[in-house]
């Protein structure tokens, strides 16, 4: 097989992670100064270890948060002021996390093994070994833990005690493979997951078995590195239907129960979907922040002023779009007309993964330098 160039790898491992890379390319778009109509403000901030070359997102379970670390640190920390509640030393190198759910904070580990411990008390319960390292957050569902490893392979393990129930292996394989921490989506008893090469499918959550598989996107161009069409989204799954983009492809809605094709445009992204009640909401591989139609996937607008800003994934809070970039700071744009509203700085971290909303217009941020912050919004004087 033809031989990838190391700088091809690279370029795609930057891309995967979204944020934080110093590949050579065109200068990040200069911030500058705007009429501030909202004031976040940060409510109280944490420290969650860095997270090196991986992206870690807090797990959130009854107003609490579960956040993890590279150096294995786990913690559960009390939502209203970010203190510790409990924290645990893992022993291990984490690469992903963190998942909550049925008494469950989830992590995942460079050596690909699956870790488990007590939300009440950060107890360990069990540890399961898959394929290789787990680069997202296990989700936990009808008394199972589904994990998506680095090669993509999907297994699903007993919550019980950690025993693999299936595992499902991906029918095709590329030459290239964008990396990141590309999770999954469980809904109404069906798994739901993004694969390389451009493709979707839905597995039966109880038995593994595969329910349909599409093609989000054809892979086009001449290279193996222009060919690349990864589907990184975790899927979104709403109103009776799966959509999904990919990278050098498409966005594209599917309806769940058949997986026929509702709508499809070109699009291209190495990061996730955020959706209110009207729109899907993603950033492009150079940084523009575009809002599209949920019902027909037609322009509603773009945002381009975060151009080559290593932009990370989008998040909702109230009635604006969240994400963060490369030197940490957070920009809240209003879903409407995309229009800049709001900005607040962090640690000079980059912001590799999505905002998380919680409570009323609130939203948590972690950074790659090991920083977690509540921000409140509420409106510039």
């Amino acid at each position: 097989m033809k031989k990838t160039p190391l700088f091809a790898v690279g370029l795609l491992a930057c891309l995967a992670l979204a944020a934080g890379c110093a590949s050579p390319g065109p200068e990040p778009a200069e911030l500058k100064p705007f009429k501030a109509e909202i004031k976040p403000r940060v409510a109280w901030r944490a420290d969650t270890g860095e997270s090196g070359p991986y992206t870690f997102s807090p797990g959130v379970m009854e107003g609490d948060f579960f956040v993890a670390g590279l150096e294995g640190r786990l913690q559960r920390l009390d939502g209203r002021q970010g203190r510790s509640v409990w924290k645990t030393d893992t022993g291990a190198q984490l690469s992903g996390g963190v998942g909550v759910g049925g008494g469950l904070a989830l992590v995942g580990t460079t050596k690909g093994e699956v870790l488990a411990y007590t939300v009440s008390d950060g107890r360990m319960k069990w540890r399961s070994r898959v394929s290789t390292e787990v680069l997202s957050a296990p989700v936990v569902a009808g008394g199972l833990v589904v994990v998506r490893s680095g090669d993509s392979r999907v297994f699903g393990l007993d919550a019980l005690d950690g025993s693999r129930k299936w595992e499902y292996i991906p029918t095709s394989a590329s030459p290239l493979l964008l990396r990141g921490a590309f999770g999954l989506t469980v809904d109404s008893g069906v798994v739901y997951v993004g694969l390389p090469g451009g493709k979707l499918v839905a597995i039966r959550l109880d038995t593994g078995a595969v329910l349909w598989e599409v093609a989000v996107a054809q892979p086009k161009g001449d290279t193996e590195l222009e060919r690349v069409i990864d589907v990184v989204t975790a899927p979104v799954v709403e109103d009776g239907q799966t959509c999904a983009v990919a990278y050098q492809g498409r966005i594209a809605c599917f309806d769940s129960s058949r997986g026929t094709l509702s709508w499809a445009r070109n699009a291209s992204s190495v990061s996730g979907l955020a959706t209110n009640a009207k729109a899907f909401f993603y950033v492009d591989d150079i940084g523009t922040l575009l809002a599209v139609e949920r019902s027909s996937g037609g322009s509603l607008w773009k945002q381009s002023i975060l151009s080559n800003r290593g932009v990370g994934p989008p998040g909702v809070a109230g009635t604006h779009v969240a994400v963060g970039d490369f030197e940490g700071f957070i920009h809240f744009f209003d879903q409407e007309d995309g229009r800049l509203a709001g900005r607040v700085s962090t640690d000079g971290g980059p912001i590799s993964s999505a905002p998380v909303a919680f409570g009323e217009g609130s939203l948590v941020v972690q950074t790659r330098k090991g920083g977690l912050y509540a921000l409140t919004l509420r409106a510039a004087k």
